[in-house]
């Protein structure tokens, strides 16, 4: 039986088990270190819940606003992020700040604290939030360099995108077509697999799989955030409730949006996953 005195000796005793450890540590950092946008973002949220006071002359999310800008223009100096990778960034940024001005409008979620950086009942920090998604995506495929087989024609990709936009919006006044936009997904990336490299070797994963998973930690924020009460959904008016777990399934469409943003960048990516599986 292996006793953690043992355990070190049994390890290095064992390729097998060294390789995957070695794997599985460099897989979590680079994880960690592809999420730092939204890391720095939540912890300035949890941070500012406890530490601000409504007493300041700059309100909670107007700093949250002004860190997020500071923490855009360090990666860019920092070279983090590359200008290609901002631009896109920025184009969900605006995506997201569109959809939510029309969301706090139809009484989706709040923001409850005042502040004079907002356009109507959105402060101008929650666009960041969707930068943080889309800066995790940009970053996490270049960090674990990205390759794909089976991967779906851009035109129906596109097309699913400005589909699943277009009904987050339709929904409030016709019908919800978020069935068939899953169905469509699973239908486009069924066959789909994504190979990253942790350290030494190209690891593999259904597509789909790794959807799922990036929309369960978006749902483990979003909890977070609402608990620092930087927004709140109807059913947390009054005291701090779970978020629904059907709350992932529209982050899951939302972040095929940043997905096929970022595959934008990476077109000749794209085109050698094809001609792996072809060869």
């Amino acid at each position: 039986m292996v006793d953690i005195l043992t355990a070190p000796r049994f390890i290095a005793s064992s390729p097998r088990l060294k390789f995957f450890l070695s794997e599985f540590l460099y897989f979590g950092f680079k994880q960690a270190w592809a999420c730092l946008f939204g890391g720095l973002m939540l912890a300035a949220i949890i941070a500012t819940r406890f530490l601000w006071s409504p007493d300041l002359p700059l309100a909670r999310y107007d700093f949250l606003f002004v860190y997020a800008i500071l923490i855009q223009i360090l990666f860019v100096r920092l070279k983090l992020e590359n200008w290609e990778e901002v631009r896109v960034i920025f184009i969900f940024h605006v995506v997201g700040t569109a959809m939510e001005i029309f969301k706090t409008h139809m009484g989706s979620w709040i923001y409850p604290e005042e502040n004079l950086l907002r356009i109507g009942g959105v402060p101008l920090f929650s666009g960041f939030m969707y930068s943080a998604v889309g800066s995790y995506i940009a970053r996490v495929w270049r960090i674990f360099d990205f390759k794909f087989t089976r991967y779906p024609r851009k035109d129906l990709t596109v097309l699913l995108c400005i589909l699943i936009y277009v009904n987050f919006f339709t929904h409030h006044f016709t019908y919800d077509i978020r069935l068939f936009l899953f169905a469509f997904t699973i239908l486009l990336y069924a066959r789909t697999w994504v190979y990253y490299k942790p350290h030494e070797t190209f690891q593999k994963m259904p597509l789909l799989l790794g959807f799922f998973l990036v929309s369960f930690f978006i749902w483990i924020a979003e909890n977070t955030g609402t608990f620092a009460a930087a927004w709140r959904y109807p059913d947390q008016a009054h005291a701090w409730a779970l978020v629904s777990p059907h709350k992932m399934g529209a982050w899951f469409l939302l972040m095929i949006i940043s997905f096929v943003l970022v595959t934008l960048l990476h077109k000749d990516g794209l085109e050698e996953g094809k001609d792996e599986e072809e060869n």
